[in-house]
């Protein structure tokens, strides 16, 4: 009876030494971080996601290059057009001759004369000619309208590309937030395994527990240490890509939410908006557009073409018997091509078959474009789900944990039982912040299949970038070397 007097006394002063061990670890724990949380409202101002996208929007070099190229495709339109231009050319010319003879020339009385034998002359010249098309078969009409055409289609692969880059910055966003939550649970994983390997060190030695228990808990406490490592070494390479991306280093990083704005209620709505809105889509109608003006410009090719060319030159000597000459002339041209070896006849078959190849792409891109959005719409949905789930998970763990403790407490559980019970609410968490990070990426995603994840429609504080007006300042330009940013 003593004994199981002693042992029971034992064990309550083993567990309130434990207690008094984790309160007097928790009061440390705050007074060591007090400072820090005093500091925080003090920091930089915390980045939200619409604030990061907006940041991509323009900063990121990648759409700034696509930017620049599409302006570059805007100059297809005025070098077009200048097939319906004149075309004007000067011309000088400047002509030294020598004359020797290859004997004197006689006079009547059979003398030479003297100073005969080489003659010295020079010519100059100077004139402008000015060509202008006036017909050609209607290939310049076309190849203009095929440049138009190109310059729509490459505006909306621009969108693509914002689209693009707008979700990269959600994913990078999403993914720290992610990361840091992971980090900070398993640092609490091993504030909690260090607490238990000190219960078990306790229990050891008031002859309630053993060595294994020990070993036990310092394996786990080993392997969370390598865990943690690794978290904090993915929260690196998410920040690097943060960076790259959106152009800043990240800055108070919070859990962002699911779109909402401009979010189709049903599937049916997103395919339905993505076959509209869809950019990617869009460009291919347009390709197809500028291939068929590719296919009637190449049969112009076998159509008369009718020009015009007026001359205007002076000609003037050194020698005194020859004074300044000044001719003008005008001529009218008509080419009638009949056969031309072949080449228009292969050009022709080759623009109808690139017009049958980008129709083919629009079709294709449909076909993706749905199959994005379905699955896209079919991940927020299961990430949702699982987000119900693992919050619920974590309530069942976390009770189970509580009672293997007390139950261990007691002596009816090891330190094993107390791990495994641990380790599933880790697991738990975990899973919560992954599908919290996975609602958050397939809803924006489902927002740039249907083409809806744009500066406009969520939002964001930056000035949207307008492609038309570098292409009507440029469209009609005759001359002139600079570019919009005066290079």
């Amino acid at each position: 009876m003593r004994r199981a007097w002693r042992s029971a006394l034992r064990q309550a002063s083993a567990n309130l030494e434990y207690r008094l061990v984790s309160i007097l670890r928790r009061f440390a724990l705050a007074l060591a971080l007090a400072p820090a949380l005093l500091v925080l409202p003090q920091a930089g101002a915390a980045e939200t996601l619409a604030g990061a996208m907006a940041k991509a929007y323009k900063n990121n070099p990648d759409l700034n290059a696509a930017r620049a190229m599409l302006r570059a495709v805007d100059e297809n339109v005025p070098i077009a057009k200048a097939g319906m231009r004149p075309r004007i050319t000067g011309v000088a010319e400047a002509e030294a001759t020598r004359i020797t003879l290859d004997k004197p020339q006689m006079n009547f009385l059979g003398q030479p004369i003297p100073g005969s034998r080489r003659t010295d002359m020079t010519t100059t010249s100077f004139g402008i000619t000015i060509t202008q098309q006036i017909f050609d078969g209607f290939q310049t009409l076309n190849r203009v309208k095929s440049a138009e055409a190109n310059v729509l289609a490459n505006r909306e692969s621009l969108r693509a590309n914002e689209i693009s880059i707008l979700l990269a910055a959600v994913e990078s966003y999403a993914n720290i937030a992610r990361d840091q939550q992971i980090v900070s649970i398993r640092k609490q994983n091993l504030a909690f395994l260090r607490e238990q390997l000190n219960a078990a060190n306790a229990r050891l030695d008031v002859g309630e527990g053993t060595r294994t228990d020990v070993s036990i808990a310092e394996a786990e406490l080993a392997a969370a240490q390598a865990l943690l490592t690794a978290a904090v070494s993915q929260l690196r390479q998410s920040e690097a890509a943060y960076v790259q991306i959106v152009g800043e280093a990240p800055s108070g990083i919070k859990q962002p939410s699911p779109a909402s704005r401009a979010m189709p209620r049903t599937l049916d709505q997103a395919v339905a908006a993505g076959m509209r809105e869809n950019p990617t889509i869009l460009a291919a109608q347009r390709s197809v557009d500028a291939a068929g003006y590719d296919v009637k410009a190449a049969e112009g090719s076998m159509l008369p073409g009718v020009s015009l060319q007026g001359d205007l030159y002076k000609q003037g000597h050194d020698t005194n018997d020859s004074g300044n000459n000044v001719t003008g002339a005008i001529s009218a041209r008509l080419v009638v091509p009949i056969y031309q070896g072949g080449a228009e006849y292969g050009q022709i078959r080759q623009a109808k078959e690139k017009l049958g190849q980008t129709r083919l792409l629009v079709d294709s891109a449909r076909m993706e474009v749905q199959r994005t959005i379905v699955s896209a719409h079919t991940q927020y949905e299961a990430a949702r789900a699982a987000i119900a789930a693992n919050k619920a998970q974590i309530d069942a763990a976390k009770m189970a944990l509580d009672g293997v403790i007390e139950e261990r407490n007691v002596g009816q559980r090891t330190t094993l039982d107390v791990l495994n019970a641990q380790q599933g609410v880790l697991d738990a968490r975990e899973g919560l912040v992954s599908s919290e990070r996975a609602a958050v990426v397939a809803s924006y995603s489902l927002l740039a299949a249907t083409g809806q994840l744009t500066v406009r429609s969520q939002g964001l504080q930056v000035a949207e970038y307008r492609a038309e007006e570098h292409y009507e300042a440029v469209k009609d330009k005759w001359f002139g070397l600079r570019t919009v940013d005066s290079q």
